[in-house]
């Protein structure tokens, strides 16, 4: 039993285990929030539809009943009765839905599964301190069963070849695109009508419960993403749910967002409630190691406009359900898509901050991704858009994301908003990949990112697979591969990442060549990395150290075996020559390269 006063004010996060549909031993209760409610029937497969009215409970706005016949699997609806209006709804709190275009919640024995992940869950970290390697995919559109629009594996049979494909890759997390219920394929589960239901079009609640467990045995985290800000208008989801605007704002120049969606009014503690429930259910229920909040800009600024001001309340139940989701899952993160400046997003609630785990630097993408679009002969000019990101960096623990949002609705895909043409895109790409995966910061890839895939992505079509029967896409792949393990294998490139003294730029002064060099970690074991973004060969180029450093090539971008030029050499350890007071290594660097090199230990020692 939940403390219905807390539901009320907005404290409660377990609302989930009282209202809905749940089975008892004879039977099954179902319970309902509708205040404004005239009178409320359930109808469903139990009654043939015909309508059985509800009770009021002595509870203010809930009503419910019991039926012995209700069964798991069963279909059923709520017909509501207010503000002049009749409207069969699904339930807000119910744990599964039928397909689209159907709309009836679904009974669902939640007990039916049985996780195995005990382990994975108490040695689970934040990762601060370790890498972070997140493969974003849309379940429905990563490989399907024929090219079919609906031909989907569900989420059990997606296991075996998604955690394959994942360990072989070099990714220990993958994120999942909404999997709350959703009517329309193309919102990709971003304007949803089920917020404790998994889609349907999937499988079912163990099916998916099934797919984490196996992820977590493989030692891969699962994170799911995660829509607090508004919901789908749908008449049969929350929309004027009991005759009124009871989840969201009555007013129309803030209850409407700019996909056409309601906006959630978080003033109201009952959508706080309902929403903070909603998060813990998938931490809880199906072990998910983390939520991505989408959309957080509309939760700090009213229509995510600055110049609107901070909607204050949204900003207040934020906080208030971080704090309270890391009381209860101190092990999970929670992870901002945030696009505004506003200040300790990622600070904890106690130090006035929103609570969050990590921010998506999407300064660091936009600015990254407008260097490399913009010719070689004018990069000279926007040599420091490129390091911007260090002069922030320290602010927020900041994740580097290239999204889905990034590939879609004629915005061109990673590899193809690359400057020029096919021959030079791949090596651009190749070192753009370098330049994220050295920079500090934890990564996110969408799918089809790491096969340099050309088409924009398309939640209806699976990933072209099929391009890797071409060289050089075969070749990025490995590349992406490569890059990958030397992320999860190399301390230098994640510890102390949010550490100013594990940073250093060794060359922020050759605009004129486009040549970057910055060192992470400190001493043996020291990552160093050398970019060339001009297309200019620059031979026997300088790079000065600070001191005496011996180092080995661990990757080129320009290697033969990447696609590129440079045959792979044996493995050679390049040392620093005094030149005057300075210490110094000649390399050549071919045009739109990265080459990356550890620091060894210095001469003679063991």
């Amino acid at each position: 039993m939940i403390n219905i006063q807390d539901f009320y004010i907005g404290k409660t996060f377990d609302a989930h285990t009282y209202f809905g549909a749940h089975l008892e031993k004879d039977g099954v209760w179902f319970r309902v929030y509708a205040p404004c409610a005239e009178k409320v029937s359930l109808i469903g497969d139990f009654n043939q539809w015909q309508g059985q009215w509800m009770e009021r409970c002595e509870y203010h706005g809930v009503y419910q009943l019991f039926l012995s016949n209700a069964k798991p699997g069963m279909l059923y609806k709520y017909k509501i009765y207010g503000g002049g209006r009749v409207t069969d709804h699904c339930d807000p709190y119910g744990f599964g839905m039928e397909l689209r275009p159907g709309s009836a919640s679904v009974i669902v024995d939640l007990k039916e599964y049985h996780f195995q992940d005990s382990n994975w869950l108490k040695q689970r970290q934040k990762s601060y301190e370790q890498p972070m390697n997140i493969y974003e995919m849309h379940l429905g559109s990563w490989k399907t069963k024929s090219e079919t629009s609906s031909s989907w594996y569900t989420y059990d049979e997606l296991a075996k070849p998604l955690i394959s494909y994942l360990s072989e890759n070099g990714y220990n997390y993958v994120e999942f695109m909404p999997l709350c219920e959703h009517p329309a394929d193309c919102s990709w589960g971003y304007q949803t009508t089920g917020y404790f239901s998994p889609t349907s079009r999937y499988g079912t609640a163990a099916q998916l419960k099934a797919l984490v467990d196996a992820c977590h045995q493989a030692r891969i985290g699962v994170i799911m993403d995660f829509v607090p800000v508004h919901f789908a208008m749908d008449d049969y989801g929350l929309a004027l749910f009991d005759g009124t605007p009871l989840y969201e704002y009555p007013n129309d120049a803030v209850g409407q967002s700019e996909w056409g969606t309601c906006n959630f009014m978080h003033s109201r503690g009952e959508v706080c409630s309902f929403l903070q429930s909603a998060a813990n259910y998938w931490l809880s229920e199906f072990h998910f190691d983390g939520i991505r909040m989408d959309a957080i800009s509309r939760i700090i600024y009213w229509q995510g406009d600055p110049s609107r001001g901070v909607n204050k309340n949204a900003v207040e139940f934020v906080r208030f359900m971080n704090q309270g989701l890391h009381r209860l899952h101190p092990t999970a993160v929670l992870i901002a898509e945030d696009s505004t400046n506003f200040l300790k997003v990622t600070a904890p609630v106690e130090y006035d901050g929103l609570g969050f785990d990590y921010k998506w630097d999407l300064g660091w993408m936009n600015d990254t991704l407008n260097y490399f679009r913009t010719p070689p002969w004018e990069r000279p000019a926007h040599y420091h858009d490129l390091s911007f990101s260090m002069d922030y960096f320290y602010n927020e623990l900041y994740l580097l994301p290239f999204s889905h949002d990034e590939v879609v609705h004629g915005k061109a895909t990673i590899l193809q908003k690359m400057w020029g043409d096919y021959e030079y895109k791949f090596p651009q790409c190749r070192a753009l990949y370098a330049y994220m995966y050295l920079h500090p910061g934890k990564k996110l890839n969408f799918m089809g990112n790491e096969i340099g895939q050309f088409r924009e992505w398309d939640e209806s079509r699976p990933q072209d697979w099929d391009i890797l029967k071409y060289p050089l896409h075969d070749a990025f792949h490995r590349y992406i591969q490569t890059l990958n393990k030397y992320y999860l294998s190399l301390d230098a490139l994640h510890a102390k990442e949010y550490h100013k003294d594990y940073f250093h730029w060794l060359q922020i002064n050759a605009a004129e060549n486009s040549v970057y060099i910055f060192q992470r970690g400190l001493g043996e074991g020291a990552v160093i990395g050398v970019f060339n973004f001009s297309d200019q060969l620059w031979e026997s180029y300088p790079c000065t150290f600070p001191e005496k450093t011996r180092v080995q090539e661990l990757l080129s971008s320009d290697w033969e075996i990447y696609g590129g030029s440079t045959p792979v050499p044996r493995r050679k350890v390049h040392s620093t020559k005094t030149v005057g007071k300075q210490y110094l290594l000649t390399l050549d660097l071919p045009p739109f390269s990265a080459r990356v090199f550890q620091v060894l230990p210095s001469a003679g020692k063991k």
